[in-house]
This record gives C-alpha cells, sequence and structure tokens, in this order.
C-alpha cells in the first residue's frame, strides 16, 4: 500500500491511546473511516488494531477524543516526508487526472 507515491510501511504515522486516559467511551472505534480501532472488551478501551491504515495526516480522532487520551506524531514529520518524498509532484499528477476525469 502507497500513501501518494510512498511505501505506506516506511511513514511512521498512527495514533496513540493513552490507557490512563481512555475512557472507553468508543467514538473513536466508531468514527474512524479507515477502521484503524478495535474495542477491547474485557479492558473496556480502545486499542490501535490496524495502525498502517491510519490516513496519513489525519487527526481526527484526537479531536473527537474528549479525554484526550489519543496522540500522533507532530505534523512536521508529515510536511517533511511531502518535502523530501516528492510527494507534491505526485499529488499534482493526481489532481491533473481527477480534473481530467472531470471533464468527460
Amino acid at each position: 500500500m502507497n500513501w501518494k507515491g510512498v511505501p505506506r510501511e516506511e511513514i511512521d504515522w498512527a495514533p496513540t491511546i493513552s490507557s490512563d486516559k481512555c475512557t472507553g467511551c468508543g467514538m473513536c472505534v466508531t468514527s474512524c473511516g479507515k477502521n484503524v480501532f478495535d474495542f477491547d472488551k474485557k479492558n473496556k478501551k480502545a486499542v490501535v488494531a490496524r495502525p498502517k491504515d491510519c490516513m496519513v495526516g489525519c487527526t481526527s480522532c484526537s479531536v473527537w477524543c474528549v479525554f484526550d487520551a489519543i496522540t500522533f506524531p507532530d505534523p512536521q514529520y508529515v510536511k517533511d516526508i511531502i518535502k523530501k518524498r516528492g510527494v507534491l509532484i505526485f499529488a499534482k499528477k493526481q489532481l491533473e487526472e481527477k480534473l481530467k476525469n472531470e471533464e468527460k
């Protein structure tokens, strides 16, 4: 799997859950569009089950978490990948293709 031409396994971007802060409300489990989380019924806590499925740069789950139990790496990390790995060139090509397809 790739993200904008960069192998996803080379990108260290995923949520971390503080088990001390997690109340098991389920907001992250039920709201993540990429199905990154599972729910540990025994401990009644959310767990990061599929970290590489997390959309690079997305932090929505941490915004939704009213208990501040979810954190991410510094967003500058993603910006550095974009700069160093030619992601803007890849995105520009994707945009051109999208616009071309919309004209059809």
